[in-house]
């Protein structure tokens, strides 16, 4: 690996400010000042120091967030802080969300920097169903309820689209209060599901991702990285 290169993955350097810093006679390779960007390095065997400190490899990270409100998914920084912003671990700019949450929904974000294990949960053709909680504007009970249930297990033709949402479940935990279990990822799905049902969704919370429930024990606005086992699930 090119040397410039390593700097920039292991510091808040870019692979420019890396060159200047080289340049500078802040960096040294196995105990031996280092100037030229190209020089090649083992990131295994040789020793890189920059301003004094040892730097290693960044490993691939897994991240559990439970994502408060006004908080955004995107890379670039908006109106709203970013959620890669609450994340203190070093090039935390690297992670992605792992099927974005609105800016007014909270609950259980995923964040990795590890494409092939993101595309395993949001591919569709693996299904990965998805649990939201949902507090609904009007109340769902009796009858309507009832309809209501059945609708999302047949597939709801949502507003501007040509083919029905795939089989769903909607269990109502009180009139308005409801959670919904998708296998898929459309723009606003669950709240326009919820409009195609006559309703209008007032707060939404994602409780869960396949068999990873957002661990309690985390409040909002507060991380963990994944155990083995939770990696493992995907």
């Amino acid at each position: 690996m090119r040397l410039d290169r390593f700097l920039s993955e292991t510091t808040p350097l870019t692979r420019s400010l890396a060159k200047r810093a080289l340049k500078n006679g802040e960096v040294e390779l196995n105990g031996e000042p280092i100037k030229q960007a190209a020089t090649q390095m083992d990131p295994d065997n040789d020793t890189v120091r920059w301003q004094g400190e040892p730097l290693a490899l960044v490993g691939l990270r897994y991240v559990m967030l439970n994502k408060p409100l006004d908080v955004e998914c995107s890379a670039r920084r908006g109106f709203y802080p970013r959620v890669v912003d609450l994340i203190d671990l070093p090039k935390a700019e690297r992670l992605k969300p792992v099927g974005r949450l609105d800016v007014d929904t909270t609950g259980l974000l995923l964040l990795t920097d590890d494409g092939q294990w993101a595309h395993r949960i949001t591919s569709p053709k693996h299904r990965c169903a998805k649990v939201y909680r949902a507090t609904l504007a009007s109340p769902l009970d009796g009858a309507a309820a009832q309809r209501a249930v059945e609708q999302v297990a047949e597939g709801l033709l949502l507003d501007g689209e040509e083919e029905p949402t795939k089989p769903a479940t909607l269990k109502l935990l009180s009139p308005t209060e409801a959670e919904l279990t998708i296998t898929e990822g459309r723009y606003h799905q669950v709240k326009r599901m919820f409009a195609a049902l006559g309703n209008r969704v007032e707060s939404l919370h994602r409780a869960a991702i396949g068999e990873l429930v957002l661990d309690a024990n985390l409040p909002p606005g507060e991380w963990r990285e994944l155990t083995a086992d939770e990696i493992a699930l995907f």
